[in-house]
């Protein structure tokens, strides 16, 4: 995917970098005081009956904050020619949208027209990552949606071909450190990736190599067997690490392995400030959790929306313009 994005996103981008200094953990204390069982139930139920539920919710909300901020911009519904985010080749992935649903129903119920698509999906993911046995937080609430919603914009996420470089960049211009671009990465320990996300770096790497030399051979070879050249299977893959619905700081472990999967994880150990922070993490799991606890606050307060969405997310249709 392209570095460089367009200058009036560039302009969208850094409107957004500033946090959100009107969020609180006590948000809905008074308006929705059951928000945060209902959600919590509605993944719970979907995280008993399918694994892969967490990663998805996780990544969902990832790649809402980095388009336009946390607007839950990332729920809405193409309409006519206009193709929304989640219609986007980012997004095609993303199958816990049914999750949000039902959560969000289940708030409407409670208390109707108050809380925004944007909050109930911050609250997912946290919940999301602490099924999974990952740490829990306090999630600052008071997020606004957004109206405006295009596929075309899901260039601008960070790709998995990146080098350390384009990491650092596209996670600056929304504010967020190195130290966050490292902890965030860590969420890779969840999820699947199809063989289109990691093929560049087993066949045909360059000029001279067709496996990229920083992948360790026997990895190599294993991924090579799951994705031969002529692949014929369409959702051939493999999770992100083995134990890809657990939560835990086993991602970091196998970048210093040179197993890890996309060229932007193994990129982590091409910078020495970069380098250090996998290390650390690798080396104790309680330092990885507080790390990423404070990166998703950080990041999920990223400015957003204006409004607070009263339809249901499969029921909105607002068009992408």
């Amino acid at each position: 995917m392209a570095v460089m994005v367009a200058f009036l996103n560039l302009i969208i981008i850094f409107s957004l970098v500033s946090t959100g200094k009107s969020l609180s953990s006590n948000y809905y204390e008074k308006t929705c005081p059951d928000l945060e069982f209902i959600v919590a139930k509605a993944v719970e139920g979907a995280t008993a009956r399918d694994k892969t539920v967490p990663a998805a919710l996780l990544r969902m909300h990832f790649h809402d904050c980095f388009i336009r901020g946390c607007d839950a911009s990332v729920l809405l519904n193409s309409k006519g020619n206009n193709k929304a985010e989640k219609d986007g080749p980012p997004n095609f992935s993303l199958h816990a949208f049914y999750v949000i649903d039902a959560a969000k129903k289940g708030v409407e119920a409670s208390c109707p027209g108050v809380v925004s698509c944007a909050d109930i999906l911050a609250l997912a993911a946290r919940d999301a990552v602490y099924l999974s046995g990952g740490p829990r937080w306090d999630v600052p609430k008071g997020r606004k949606d957004g109206r405006t919603s295009k596929a075309s914009e899901t260039r601008q996420l960070p790709a998995p071909t990146f080098n350390v470089s384009q990491l650092r960049q596209s996670f600056s211009q929304r504010g967020l450190s190195v130290d966050d671009l490292v902890a965030l990465s860590g969420g890779h320990t969840l999820g699947f990736s199809h063989c289109s996300s990691f093929r560049n770096r087993i066949h045909s790497f360059d000029t001279t190599h067709d496996v990229d030399p920083s992948l360790n051979p026997s990895f190599a070879a294993k991924l090579k067997s799951i994705c031969p050249l002529k692949n014929q299977a369409k959702n051939a893959g493999t999770t992100m690490d083995p134990s890809g619905t657990t939560f835990d700081n086993t991602y970091y472990k196998l970048i210093l392995q040179q197993k890890g999967l996309f060229s932007s994880d193994q990129a982590l150990l091409d910078s020495p400030d970069t380098k250090y922070l996998v290390r650390k993490f690798a080396t104790s799991q309680e330092v990885f959790f507080e790390a990423f606890a404070k990166s998703m606050i950080k990041m999920s307060s990223i400015n957003g929306g204006q409004e607070v969405r009263k339809d249901l997310p499969e029921k909105t249709v607002w068009s992408s313009r």
